[in-house]
């Protein structure tokens, strides 16, 4: 057991690091920006192995109560230490971020530090919630059956790499590019298949499995499943509001406007070279 979760709190680090000298030195990249695309990285592979272990999960599970399979408790304790990390990468972005806009000497005493910190959590207050959420609830209570509700749960993750895409197509000023609204369509569609749709399946699939009105099943559900989906799913609806919101202004505006950015938050604004609002699980998230 912990043997996957220190293997996790190796490799998800690890692998920012590489990436990011890889990048400093290939490429010949900032520190921020060097970090900046490394965290969009490390959550796009995760998100990709999160996926991959859905879909080997489900598949093998016919029984969606009784049937077990061991990737389920392994992948949970080896991604468990991703969300803790995550918080930390988030906060860089949002470093190198104000940075940017000027604040050259952000985070470089104790004080500024200080407001630093503040300002990153008053941000992205409702994504350090949604991973502590994760860590400290969420996987513990997975542990044990229902390996394929946990898998379905898994594909929530698909997500993740176009939202991380689009923050680096900002990064780099081609928000105006053919690529990036496909991969805006792209995560919208995604987002709503796998996130928004996704907690009314578990239900659904648990009143076919016993036989009863979907309408009934949280009256028997455990309580953890249905505290998980009061808190969990407001957030997924939310941002994809703030998605559609920010796709319909992107594809509506006027020719002759300066060019504007589909925002992971689905907000749109004039193009800047850092933005860092995150969605849903990576970092998804979610």
């Amino acid at each position: 057991m912990w043997g996957l979760v220190a293997a996790g709190s190796v490799f998800f680090p690890g692998l920012f690091l590489l990436s990011k000298q890889a990048l400093k030195q290939l490429m010949g990249w900032s520190e921020g920006d060097a970090a900046v695309v490394s965290t969009r990285l490390v959550s796009s592979i995760q998100s990709i192995m999160a996926f991959s272990a859905g879909c080997i999960i489900i598949a093998s599970c016919r029984d969606v109560i009784e049937d077990r399979h061991w990737l389920t408790d392994a992948y949970i304790l080896f991604a468990t230490p991703y969300f803790a990390y995550d918080i930390y990468a988030m906060f860089l972005c949002y470093r190198h971020k104000l940075q940017v806009k000027g604040h050259e000497e952000a985070g470089q005493s104790v004080g500024l530090m200080g407001a630093t910190v503040i300002g990153y959590l008053r941000r992205e207050f409702l994504m350090v919630l949604h991973h502590i959420f994760m860590v400290t609830f969420c996987f513990p209570a997975s542990l044990g059956k229902g390996d394929y509700f946990q898998g379905v749960l898994f594909l929530a993750e698909l997500s993740t790499p176009s939202v991380s895409l689009g923050k680096v197509l900002i990064q780099y000023k081609k928000q105006h590019t053919l690529l990036h609204k496909v991969n805006g369509v792209v995560m919208l569609l995604t987002f709503f298949g796998c996130r928004v749709l996704l907690f009314p399946y578990l239900y659904y699939a648990y009143g076919r499995y016993a036989s009863m009105p979907m309408y009934r099943v949280p009256l028997v559900a455990p309580w953890q499943c249905n505290l998980g989906t009061a808190l969990l799913w407001p957030l997924q609806l939310y941002w994809f509001t703030l998605i559609c919101r920010g796709a319909l202004r992107l594809f509506t505006q006027r020719s002759n406007s300066p060019p504007a950015i589909l925002k992971a938050d689905g907000n749109v604004g004039p193009a800047n070279s850092c933005t860092t609002n995150q969605t849903a699980g990576g970092g998804r998230g979610e």
